[in-house]
């Protein structure tokens, strides 16, 4: 990874390093298209065999058959298309959680403004404790919540700012007992490539991922995964010909499956570079052992911090992913990431909560920690 050359990095959460080989991948399959021809009869099992090998290996990692999954260009895309394709009556309830991205906040208030539906809010922010109490909290939440009118919850798996765990299997069977069964849409951002997401993607019936984040892939290539009873209901909403089923006539219905939610032509190198990251990953154990190996750098983090004065971990327990949020008394996050930038480290700021985030990943190592918290002390001393 030419990014960790020089620098020590935290901000997987927000894009992934790409590994040399899968740049190496993306050049040479552009460079084949050239040598093809980029429009003949030649190159065109070159792109089928690309996107069906990283449909099948996304399918494996997903825990659902490829043909429930569809391409995207990032989580949004693969959030919002198959969502305002959905059949809506004026009145439905959309239940958001208060930790969800401004991105998919914006399309369902959009979506609610021109349906005439009810937006209202799940507080989850505020679960800062261990993985069952959090679970019984929002359970009880949710039961609170959900009304005769309830028709989706929108609710991440791996909270992107406070870095709790979402019980997407317990909330899926939840709803499944609702008489309306609300859809549930997931924004899987903070998931894929960071924690097992395959029970979760298989209870859903919108679950969004992105490969540039902890997938360590280019920036630009999604899939979302979607249940076959969201495919019995939901129609195209943005419409190409990768949407049809004879791609080369107009009169084609649309595919049956999950491809009708693309849209048109894709830059085919980038599944050839995600494709090869998840081959990397793969290397570096399954996904429970990846887990255990950025959680327990993550752990490590979390204490470290709790011990440095006027640092607090926004977390009350260990984190169970490798998302570290965390506060640093009399200083604005940004002064704090500019510091340590400074100092060629590198995690983020958030706005809401105001607040720093660090990011272990398998990638991560204990010299990484030590380097932050050197750094964080150093600027601690100086203001």
């Amino acid at each position: 990874m030419p990014a960790l050359a020089n620098k020590t990095y935290f901000n997987y959460g927000g894009q992934g390093p790409l590994p040399t080989p899968s740049l190496e991948a993306i050049t040479s399959t552009w460079q084949r298209i050239q040598e093809l021809g980029p429009f003949t009869t030649e190159v065109w099992p070159l792109v089928e065999a690309t996107m069906a090998a990283l449909r099948q290996r996304l399918a494996g990692w997903l825990g659902v058959p490829a043909d429930q999954l569809a391409f995207t260009e990032n989580v949004t895309s693969g959030c919002v298309l198959p969502l305002w394709g959905l059949p809506w009556r004026p009145g439905d309830q959309l239940l958001v959680s208060d930790c969800e991205h401004p991105g998919v906040v914006a399309a369902c208030r959009e979506l609610a403004r021109r349906q005439g539906l009810e937006l209202h809010t799940l507080v989850v922010r505020d679960l800062l404790e261990g993985p069952e109490a959090t679970a019984a909290a929002l359970m009880a939440r949710l039961e609170a919540a959900l009304t005769p009118a309830s028709r989706l919850v929108v609710l991440s798996h791996l909270l992107w700012n406070t870095g709790q765990v979402m019980p997407i299997d317990r909330v899926a069977a939840r709803l499944g007992a609702h008489p309306r069964r609300p859809w549930l849409l997931v924004d899987a951002a903070q998931s894929l490539g960071s924690i097992p997401v395959a029970t979760a993607a298989a209870a859903a019936d919108i679950y969004a991922c992105t490969g540039h984040k902890w997938c360590c892939g280019p920036e630009g290539l999604g899939v979302v995964a979607l249940s076959r009873r969201l495919l019995a209901e939901a129609q195209p909403t943005l419409i190409g010909w990768r949407s049809l089923g004879q791609e080369g006539s107009a009169e084609s219905d649309f595919h049956a499956d999950a491809r009708r939610f693309e849209v048109a032509t894709s830059c085919l190198p980038l599944f050839a570079g995600l494709n090869r990251s998840l081959e990397l990953l793969e290397a570096e154990g399954n996904a429970e052992q990846r887990l255990q190996r950025s959680r327990s750098l993550a752990a490590e983090l979390w204490q470290r911090l709790g011990d440095m004065p006027g640092v607090v971990p926004l977390l009350k327990v260990p984190p169970p992913a490798g998302l570290v949020s965390f506060t640093v008394a009399g200083q604005a996050p940004e002064a704090v990431v500019g510091g340590l930038g400074q100092r060629r480290i590198w995690l983020r700021s958030l706005d809401d909560p105001h607040c720093l985030r660090a990011c272990t990943h398998v990638t991560s190592t204990a010299d990484d920690l030590d380097l932050l918290m050197a750094a964080l002390a150093e600027q601690l001393a100086v203001t």
